[in-house]
């Protein structure tokens, strides 16, 4: 069979004579990571990962917690975070197709990346006059207990999207989604810097591992 495995081929070699989709997942990810460690081929090492820290968990992982992941290091986490944020990006934008946002509901699936991250990510959705996603971004990533945002890092991107509106989400890493009243005074003087704008803050989103809470329902705005 044409798709059969040569004896000794490498997965890059078999990645340029069947193209990706004939690969299997730790052949995908022995491609991106190039090399493996002395005594470990990179093969046996896209083995380890996946079958240690499902897919969905590795993509979760900041530099950080993947350069602490034997065989890893700082280069290959870099190469890494850089390839699974082109991913993502590439997957929002997707087909032409745009997410609408009409709840709070609708806006929970765009948050998966960092609801399960160790330190507080603030992450802004940019949406245009059909209240269609056109842009998502991760502006600001804190502490394990708070996050330092700027008004400048939140409506920069909005500018050059020409956005007419933003959603504005960040996660707890305890889990415990009650805003704090940082959050409540940070989220009132977005709102304010919004209105100067002529950019509309929709919303201010917190979630946690198994909850989320919506500061617009609870009137917080």
């Amino acid at each position: 069979m044409l798709a059969a495995i040569c004896p000794g081929e490498l997965p890059r070699e078999r990645l340029a004579r069947l193209g990706p989709q004939a690969l299997k997942d730790h052949e995908l990810l022995a491609v991106v990571l190039g090399t493996g460690y002395r005594g470990c081929h990179v093969v046996d090492l896209a083995q380890s990962l996946l079958a240690d820290y499902p897919s969905e968990s590795l993509v979760g992982m900041d530099m950080g917690q993947l350069g602490r992941i034997k065989g890893l290091g700082k280069a290959k986490a870099g190469i890494l975070v850089a390839a699974f944020e082109l991913a993502r990006r590439g997957l929002h934008k997707g087909l032409g197709v745009r997410p609408v946002i009409r709840s709070p509901l609708d806006v929970l699936p765009l948050l998966d990346d960092i609801k399960d991250q160790q330190r507080e990510h603030f992450l802004c959705l940019y949406l245009n006059a059909r209240n269609q996603v056109i842009y998502k971004e991760v502006v600001s990533i804190g502490s394990l207990s708070s996050s330092i945002v700027h008004p400048r890092e939140v409506f920069q991107p909005a500018v050059s999207h020409a956005a007419a509106s933003v959603v504005l989400a960040h996660n707890h890493p305890s889990g415990d989604v009650s805003p704090s009243q940082d959050d409540i005074d940070l989220t009132r003087r977005l709102v304010q810097a919004g209105e100067i704008m002529g950019i509309d803050v929709l919303d201010h989103l917190i979630i946690g591992a198994d909850d989320f809470l919506s500061l617009q329902e609870r009137r917080l705005l």
